[in-house]
Protein backbone atom coordinates (compact mmCIF):
# COMPACT_ATOMS: atom_id res chain seq x y z
CA UNK A 1 0.00 0.00 0.00
CA UNK A 2 2.92 2.19 0.91
CA UNK A 3 4.44 1.42 -2.42
CA UNK A 4 1.05 2.31 -4.39
CA UNK A 5 0.79 5.50 -2.59
CA UNK A 6 4.50 6.46 -3.05
CA UNK A 7 4.19 6.02 -7.08
CA UNK A 8 1.03 8.30 -7.31
CA UNK A 9 2.59 10.93 -5.75
CA UNK A 10 5.81 10.48 -7.93
CA UNK A 11 3.10 10.61 -11.57
CA UNK A 12 1.34 13.65 -9.48
CA UNK A 13 4.97 15.64 -9.86
CA UNK A 14 5.84 14.37 -13.11
CA UNK A 15 2.93 15.90 -14.58
CA UNK A 16 3.28 19.09 -12.75
CA UNK A 17 6.90 19.08 -13.77
CA UNK A 18 5.91 18.78 -17.80
CA UNK A 19 2.86 20.91 -17.52
CA UNK A 20 4.83 23.88 -16.24
CA UNK A 21 7.31 23.87 -18.64
CA UNK A 22 5.27 22.88 -21.86
CA UNK A 23 6.27 24.87 -24.81
CA UNK A 24 2.84 24.72 -25.74
CA UNK A 25 0.59 25.58 -22.44
CA UNK A 26 -1.46 28.04 -22.74
CA UNK A 27 -0.55 28.83 -19.36
CA UNK A 28 0.33 32.60 -18.35
CA UNK A 29 3.57 31.64 -16.98
CA UNK A 30 6.67 33.89 -16.69
CA UNK A 31 8.21 31.10 -19.44
CA UNK A 32 5.68 32.06 -22.05
CA UNK A 33 4.78 35.01 -23.59
CA UNK A 34 1.37 36.61 -23.76
CA UNK A 35 -0.71 36.56 -26.92
CA UNK A 36 -0.56 40.58 -26.87
CA UNK A 37 3.64 40.85 -26.11
CA UNK A 38 3.68 38.69 -29.53
CA UNK A 39 1.97 40.58 -31.47
CA UNK A 40 3.60 43.08 -33.93
CA UNK A 41 3.79 46.69 -32.92
CA UNK A 42 1.49 48.78 -34.68
CA UNK A 43 2.88 51.27 -37.28
CA UNK A 44 3.50 54.74 -36.17
CA UNK A 45 0.80 56.98 -37.05
CA UNK A 46 2.29 59.96 -39.76
CA UNK A 47 1.25 63.47 -40.85
CA UNK A 48 2.26 65.23 -44.34
CA UNK A 49 3.91 68.42 -43.92
CA UNK A 50 3.83 70.48 -47.39
CA UNK A 51 6.60 73.24 -47.69
CA UNK A 52 7.32 76.00 -50.33
CA UNK A 53 10.89 77.05 -50.17
CA UNK A 54 11.51 80.20 -49.21
CA UNK A 55 14.06 82.56 -50.65
CA UNK A 56 17.57 81.85 -48.87
CA UNK A 57 15.98 78.77 -46.95
CA UNK A 58 18.04 75.57 -46.84
CA UNK A 59 16.84 72.44 -45.97
CA UNK A 60 18.80 72.55 -42.61
CA UNK A 61 16.58 75.49 -42.23
CA UNK A 62 13.24 73.57 -42.69
CA UNK A 63 14.19 71.02 -40.37
CA UNK A 64 15.30 73.65 -37.75
CA UNK A 65 11.93 75.64 -38.04
CA UNK A 66 9.92 72.36 -37.77
CA UNK A 67 11.93 70.93 -34.89
CA UNK A 68 12.96 67.93 -37.34
CA UNK A 69 16.17 65.60 -35.76
CA UNK A 70 18.94 67.33 -37.87
CA UNK A 71 21.32 63.68 -37.93
CA UNK A 72 18.69 62.60 -40.27
CA UNK A 73 18.63 65.24 -42.70
CA UNK A 74 22.26 64.26 -43.48
CA UNK A 75 21.58 61.05 -43.79
CA UNK A 76 19.06 62.10 -46.11
CA UNK A 77 22.00 64.33 -48.17
CA UNK A 78 23.69 61.31 -48.38
CA UNK A 79 21.26 58.75 -49.69
CA UNK A 80 20.41 62.03 -52.41
CA UNK A 81 23.78 62.46 -53.39
CA UNK A 82 24.23 60.45 -56.45
CA UNK A 83 20.26 61.73 -57.29
CA UNK A 84 20.43 65.32 -56.10
CA UNK A 85 22.30 67.96 -53.92
CA UNK A 86 19.26 68.54 -51.67
CA UNK A 87 21.71 71.78 -50.27
CA UNK A 88 20.54 73.37 -53.33
CA UNK A 89 16.87 73.96 -52.90
CA UNK A 90 14.92 76.69 -55.59
CA UNK A 91 12.61 79.23 -54.10
CA UNK A 92 9.22 78.68 -54.84
CA UNK A 93 9.87 74.68 -55.27
CA UNK A 94 7.23 71.96 -53.35
CA UNK A 95 9.29 70.20 -50.11
CA UNK A 96 6.43 67.39 -48.93
CA UNK A 97 8.03 65.49 -45.67
CA UNK A 98 5.73 62.44 -43.99
CA UNK A 99 6.74 62.82 -40.70
CA UNK A 100 5.61 60.12 -37.90
CA UNK A 101 4.52 60.93 -34.36
CA UNK A 102 7.86 60.21 -32.79
CA UNK A 103 9.24 63.17 -35.24
CA UNK A 104 11.29 60.98 -37.28
CA UNK A 105 10.97 61.47 -41.05
CA UNK A 106 9.79 59.00 -42.83
CA UNK A 107 9.63 60.19 -46.67
CA UNK A 108 10.41 63.19 -48.86
CA UNK A 109 9.34 64.56 -51.88
CA UNK A 110 10.69 67.45 -53.43
CA UNK A 111 10.34 68.75 -57.08
CA UNK A 112 13.53 69.25 -58.71
CA UNK A 113 12.27 70.97 -61.59
CA UNK A 114 8.84 70.90 -63.85
CA UNK A 115 9.49 67.43 -64.96
CA UNK A 116 11.44 65.85 -62.47
CA UNK A 117 10.98 64.87 -58.81
CA UNK A 118 13.56 63.50 -55.91
CA UNK A 119 11.95 60.88 -53.87
CA UNK A 120 13.52 59.78 -50.56
CA UNK A 121 11.90 56.85 -47.83
CA UNK A 122 13.25 55.47 -45.06
CA UNK A 123 13.65 51.98 -45.12
CA UNK A 124 15.34 49.10 -42.92
CA UNK A 125 18.75 49.85 -43.46
CA UNK A 126 18.69 53.95 -43.38
CA UNK A 127 17.04 56.29 -46.58
CA UNK A 128 17.20 55.48 -50.29
CA UNK A 129 16.52 58.16 -52.75
CA UNK A 130 15.45 58.06 -56.43
CA UNK A 131 14.93 60.66 -59.33
CA UNK A 132 11.59 60.58 -61.54
CA UNK A 133 9.46 61.93 -63.32
CA UNK A 134 6.72 64.37 -61.73
CA UNK A 135 3.03 62.24 -62.38
CA UNK A 136 1.21 64.76 -64.26
CA UNK A 137 -2.54 63.99 -65.54
CA UNK A 138 -1.93 64.59 -69.24
CA UNK A 139 -4.99 65.87 -70.91
CA UNK A 140 -4.92 67.16 -74.81
CA UNK A 141 -6.44 70.94 -74.97
CA UNK A 142 -6.97 73.55 -77.96
CA UNK A 143 -5.41 76.78 -77.88
CA UNK A 144 -5.52 79.87 -80.33
CA UNK A 145 -5.02 83.24 -80.07
CA UNK A 146 -3.85 86.57 -82.98
CA UNK A 147 -1.00 88.47 -82.76
CA UNK A 148 -1.07 91.97 -81.59
CA UNK A 149 2.78 92.51 -80.71
CA UNK A 150 4.42 89.95 -80.58
CA UNK A 151 4.31 86.03 -79.61
CA UNK A 152 5.14 86.36 -76.57
CA UNK A 153 2.86 89.12 -75.23
CA UNK A 154 0.01 87.47 -77.31
CA UNK A 155 0.28 83.86 -75.81
CA UNK A 156 0.76 84.73 -72.38
CA UNK A 157 3.45 81.51 -72.01
CA UNK A 158 7.32 82.21 -72.40
CA UNK A 159 7.95 78.00 -72.99
CA UNK A 160 5.07 77.54 -75.04
CA UNK A 161 5.75 80.73 -77.44
CA UNK A 162 9.51 79.14 -77.65
CA UNK A 163 8.21 75.70 -78.48
CA UNK A 164 6.45 77.30 -80.98
CA UNK A 165 9.02 79.59 -82.92
CA UNK A 166 11.20 76.56 -82.32
CA UNK A 167 9.24 74.49 -84.67
CA UNK A 168 9.02 77.07 -87.27
CA UNK A 169 11.96 78.56 -86.82
CA UNK A 170 13.44 76.83 -90.32
CA UNK A 171 10.84 79.35 -91.88
CA UNK A 172 9.88 81.99 -89.77
CA UNK A 173 11.85 84.89 -88.75
CA UNK A 174 9.70 85.63 -85.34
CA UNK A 175 11.59 89.35 -85.31
CA UNK A 176 11.24 90.22 -88.85
CA UNK A 177 8.95 88.23 -90.08
CA UNK A 178 5.77 88.51 -87.83
CA UNK A 179 2.89 90.42 -88.55
CA UNK A 180 -0.02 92.46 -86.54
CA UNK A 181 -3.25 89.91 -87.23
CA UNK A 182 -1.07 87.01 -87.21
CA UNK A 183 -2.70 83.85 -85.77
CA UNK A 184 -1.93 80.53 -84.39
CA UNK A 185 -4.29 77.07 -83.58
CA UNK A 186 -2.97 74.67 -81.29
CA UNK A 187 -3.22 71.11 -80.03
CA UNK A 188 -1.09 71.09 -76.90
CA UNK A 189 -0.96 68.56 -73.94
CA UNK A 190 -1.96 70.00 -70.62
CA UNK A 191 -0.60 68.96 -67.91
CA UNK A 192 -2.11 68.49 -64.10
CA UNK A 193 -0.60 68.02 -60.47
CA UNK A 194 -3.51 67.28 -57.94
CA UNK A 195 -6.28 68.60 -60.33
CA UNK A 196 -4.02 72.03 -60.66
CA UNK A 197 -2.73 73.25 -63.87
CA UNK A 198 1.29 73.14 -64.04
CA UNK A 199 2.21 73.52 -67.55
CA UNK A 200 1.80 72.69 -71.36
CA UNK A 201 3.47 70.01 -72.43
CA UNK A 202 4.38 68.70 -76.14
CA UNK A 203 2.53 70.69 -78.80
CA UNK A 204 1.34 67.97 -81.36
CA UNK A 205 -0.20 70.51 -83.86
CA UNK A 206 0.13 73.37 -84.97
CA UNK A 207 -1.93 76.08 -87.47
CA UNK A 208 0.20 79.66 -88.42
CA UNK A 209 -1.12 82.06 -90.11
CA UNK A 210 2.28 84.33 -91.10
CA UNK A 211 1.22 87.41 -93.53
CA UNK A 212 -1.59 85.51 -95.08
CA UNK A 213 0.41 82.25 -95.71
CA UNK A 214 -0.94 79.45 -93.77
CA UNK A 215 2.06 77.01 -92.11
CA UNK A 216 0.97 73.71 -90.40
CA UNK A 217 3.31 71.56 -88.41
CA UNK A 218 2.57 68.28 -86.81
CA UNK A 219 4.35 66.11 -84.72
CA UNK A 220 5.06 62.09 -85.95
CA UNK A 221 7.52 59.32 -84.11
CA UNK A 222 8.96 56.98 -87.18
CA UNK A 223 11.11 54.73 -85.51
CA UNK A 224 11.58 56.03 -82.10
CA UNK A 225 12.85 59.61 -84.01
CA UNK A 226 10.32 62.38 -83.26
CA UNK A 227 10.58 65.16 -85.49
CA UNK A 228 8.13 68.42 -86.69
CA UNK A 229 6.49 67.65 -90.37
CA UNK A 230 4.32 70.04 -92.69
CA UNK A 231 1.34 68.63 -94.32
CA UNK A 232 2.83 66.22 -97.35
CA UNK A 233 5.24 64.90 -94.76
CA UNK A 234 8.19 67.22 -95.33
CA UNK A 235 10.86 67.40 -92.61
CA UNK A 236 10.29 71.11 -90.84
CA UNK A 237 14.01 70.94 -89.95
CA UNK A 238 16.48 72.45 -92.44
CA UNK A 239 20.41 72.62 -92.19
CA UNK A 240 20.21 76.23 -90.99
CA UNK A 241 18.38 77.71 -88.61
CA UNK A 242 16.39 81.08 -89.46
CA UNK A 243 17.97 83.25 -86.68
CA UNK A 244 20.32 82.52 -84.09
CA UNK A 245 18.71 83.93 -81.39
CA UNK A 246 15.21 84.14 -80.07
CA UNK A 247 12.79 87.18 -79.69
CA UNK A 248 14.52 89.87 -80.79
CA UNK A 249 15.11 92.69 -83.33
CA UNK A 250 17.21 93.85 -85.88
CA UNK A 251 18.81 96.81 -85.35
CA UNK A 252 20.96 96.98 -88.82
CA UNK A 253 20.80 94.98 -91.77
CA UNK A 254 23.47 93.59 -94.50
CA UNK A 255 24.87 96.16 -96.50
CA UNK A 256 27.46 96.73 -98.78
CA UNK A 257 27.36 100.70 -97.75
CA UNK A 258 26.88 101.15 -93.90
CA UNK A 259 27.88 104.30 -91.78
CA UNK A 260 29.70 102.58 -89.07
CA UNK A 261 28.39 103.94 -85.70
CA UNK A 262 31.57 103.80 -84.26
CA UNK A 263 34.10 104.20 -86.72
CA UNK A 264 32.08 106.91 -87.96
CA UNK A 265 33.15 105.97 -91.48
CA UNK A 266 31.17 103.84 -94.15
CA UNK A 267 32.31 100.32 -94.72
CA UNK A 268 30.23 97.02 -95.81
CA UNK A 269 28.21 95.21 -93.11
CA UNK A 270 28.03 91.89 -94.20
CA UNK A 271 26.06 90.27 -91.40
CA UNK A 272 22.99 91.41 -89.78
CA UNK A 273 22.47 93.03 -86.00
CA UNK A 274 20.21 91.66 -83.82
CA UNK A 275 19.58 93.74 -80.79
CA UNK A 276 18.66 91.46 -77.62
CA UNK A 277 19.24 92.12 -74.06
CA UNK A 278 22.57 90.97 -71.95
CA UNK A 279 23.56 87.43 -72.01
CA UNK A 280 20.64 86.16 -74.39
CA UNK A 281 21.80 82.87 -75.36
CA UNK A 282 22.64 82.76 -78.73
CA UNK A 283 22.81 79.23 -80.74
CA UNK A 284 24.45 77.39 -83.80
CA UNK A 285 21.96 77.77 -86.48
CA UNK A 286 23.56 74.55 -87.78
CA UNK A 287 25.66 71.77 -87.06
CA UNK A 288 29.17 72.04 -87.59
CA UNK A 289 32.70 72.69 -86.26
CA UNK A 290 34.24 75.68 -84.37
CA UNK A 291 37.56 76.58 -86.20
CA UNK A 292 37.82 79.93 -84.21
CA UNK A 293 36.57 81.20 -80.99
CA UNK A 294 38.53 83.66 -78.92
CA UNK A 295 38.65 87.96 -79.04
CA UNK A 296 39.50 90.35 -81.71
CA UNK A 297 39.54 94.23 -81.34
CA UNK A 298 36.45 95.21 -83.91
CA UNK A 299 34.74 91.88 -83.26
CA UNK A 300 35.27 91.55 -79.83
CA UNK A 301 34.28 88.05 -78.32
CA UNK A 302 33.24 85.77 -81.15
CA UNK A 303 33.07 82.29 -82.91
CA UNK A 304 33.42 81.00 -86.30
CA UNK A 305 31.94 77.49 -87.04
CA UNK A 306 32.39 75.74 -90.41
CA UNK A 307 29.56 73.99 -91.58
CA UNK A 308 29.02 71.24 -94.63
CA UNK A 309 28.78 72.01 -98.35
CA UNK A 310 31.01 75.46 -98.02
CA UNK A 311 29.06 77.53 -95.51
CA UNK A 312 30.37 79.33 -92.65
CA UNK A 313 28.98 81.28 -89.59
CA UNK A 314 30.35 83.68 -87.63
CA UNK A 315 29.03 85.05 -84.53
CA UNK A 316 30.20 88.34 -82.71
CA UNK A 317 30.07 91.38 -80.26
CA UNK A 318 29.50 87.69 -77.63
CA UNK A 319 29.17 88.96 -73.78
CA UNK A 320 30.83 85.44 -72.71
CA UNK A 321 32.20 82.40 -74.97
CA UNK A 322 30.40 79.61 -73.59
CA UNK A 323 32.43 77.10 -71.49
CA UNK A 324 33.91 74.23 -74.50
CA UNK A 325 33.41 75.96 -77.28
CA UNK A 326 37.11 76.65 -79.08
CA UNK A 327 38.64 75.58 -81.68
CA UNK A 328 37.63 71.74 -82.89
CA UNK A 329 34.88 71.32 -80.62
CA UNK A 330 31.68 69.99 -82.72
CA UNK A 331 28.24 71.54 -82.44
CA UNK A 332 25.15 71.14 -82.67
CA UNK A 333 21.87 72.71 -84.85
CA UNK A 334 20.68 74.77 -81.81
CA UNK A 335 23.26 74.02 -79.31
CA UNK A 336 23.93 77.48 -77.29
CA UNK A 337 27.61 78.68 -78.18
CA UNK A 338 27.96 82.53 -76.45
CA UNK A 339 25.74 85.02 -74.80
CA UNK A 340 24.51 88.55 -76.60
CA UNK A 341 27.03 91.33 -75.63
CA UNK A 342 28.59 94.39 -76.68
CA UNK A 343 32.07 93.44 -76.77
CA UNK A 344 34.70 94.79 -79.63
CA UNK A 345 33.27 97.83 -81.53
CA UNK A 346 29.73 98.27 -80.43
CA UNK A 347 27.47 100.63 -79.13
CA UNK A 348 25.19 98.17 -77.27
CA UNK A 349 24.29 94.83 -76.64
CA UNK A 350 23.51 92.93 -79.98
CA UNK A 351 24.95 90.02 -82.32
CA UNK A 352 26.62 90.83 -85.43
CA UNK A 353 25.77 87.33 -87.39
CA UNK A 354 27.19 86.69 -90.84
CA UNK A 355 27.13 83.98 -93.37
CA UNK A 356 29.62 82.67 -95.80
CA UNK A 357 29.04 80.70 -98.66
CA UNK A 358 32.46 79.44 -100.26
CA UNK A 359 34.22 82.31 -99.47
CA UNK A 360 31.76 84.79 -100.52
CA UNK A 361 29.45 86.58 -97.68
CA UNK A 362 25.55 86.83 -98.27
CA UNK A 363 22.68 87.94 -96.96
CA UNK A 364 21.23 85.63 -94.32
CA UNK A 365 17.83 86.53 -94.19
CA UNK A 366 17.19 85.89 -97.93
CA UNK A 367 19.48 82.50 -97.92
CA UNK A 368 17.17 79.53 -98.70
CA UNK A 369 18.51 75.68 -97.60
CA UNK A 370 17.00 72.45 -98.47
CA UNK A 371 15.23 71.07 -96.45
CA UNK A 372 15.43 67.84 -93.82
CA UNK A 373 14.55 64.18 -94.39
CA UNK A 374 11.18 63.57 -95.24
CA UNK A 375 8.69 61.08 -93.61
CA UNK A 376 9.56 57.49 -95.03
CA UNK A 377 7.28 55.92 -97.35
CA UNK A 378 6.86 52.73 -94.93
CA UNK A 379 5.47 55.63 -92.34
CA UNK A 380 3.70 57.93 -94.86
CA UNK A 381 0.43 56.13 -94.31
CA UNK A 382 0.46 56.20 -90.75
CA UNK A 383 1.63 60.20 -90.89
CA UNK A 384 -1.49 60.79 -93.47
CA UNK A 385 -3.68 59.21 -90.94
CA UNK A 386 -2.39 61.23 -87.95
CA UNK A 387 -2.25 64.15 -89.94
CA UNK A 388 -5.82 63.96 -91.07
CA UNK A 389 -6.76 63.61 -87.16
CA UNK A 390 -4.71 66.52 -86.08
CA UNK A 391 -6.29 68.92 -89.14
CA UNK A 392 -9.92 67.35 -88.35
CA UNK A 393 -8.88 68.93 -84.39
CA UNK A 394 -7.66 72.29 -85.70
CA UNK A 395 -10.38 73.00 -87.86
CA UNK A 396 -12.97 72.75 -84.71
CA UNK A 397 -10.81 75.43 -83.08
CA UNK A 398 -12.47 79.11 -83.16
CA UNK A 399 -9.96 82.17 -83.52
CA UNK A 400 -10.44 84.81 -81.22
CA UNK A 401 -13.45 87.43 -82.64
CA UNK A 402 -12.34 90.80 -80.78
CA UNK A 403 -8.78 92.59 -79.78
CA UNK A 404 -9.69 92.15 -75.75
CA UNK A 405 -10.28 88.64 -76.30
CA UNK A 406 -7.10 87.53 -77.87
CA UNK A 407 -6.38 84.71 -76.49
CA UNK A 408 -9.18 81.65 -76.33
CA UNK A 409 -8.68 77.83 -74.96
CA UNK A 410 -11.08 75.21 -75.64
CA UNK A 411 -10.71 71.68 -73.20
CA UNK A 412 -12.86 69.90 -75.45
Amino acid sequence: MRKVLYLALSIIVVVVVISRFNPFSTSDSPNTKSETSVAEAAPPKCSTIIETVKPGEALYDIFTRLGLDTDELYEIAAASRSEYNVGRLTPGRSLSLEVDDENHVRSLTYNIDSNNMLRVKRTDKGFSAEKCDIPYTTTLVHLSGTVHDNLVSSMDDLLLALDLSDIFAWDTDFATDIRKGDTYKLVVEEQRLDGQFVKYGKILAAEFINNGRAHYAYRYDQNGKVDYFDREGRSLKKAFLKAPLSFRRISSTFSRHRFHPVLKVYRPHLGVDYAAPRGTPVSSVGDGTVIAAGYRKGNGNYVKIKHPNGYITYYLHLDKIRRGIHRGTHVKQGQVIGNVGSTGYATGPHLDYRVMINGNFVNPLTLKLPPGVPVSKAHLASFRAFRDGMNSSLATIELPVTASNSKAKDRG
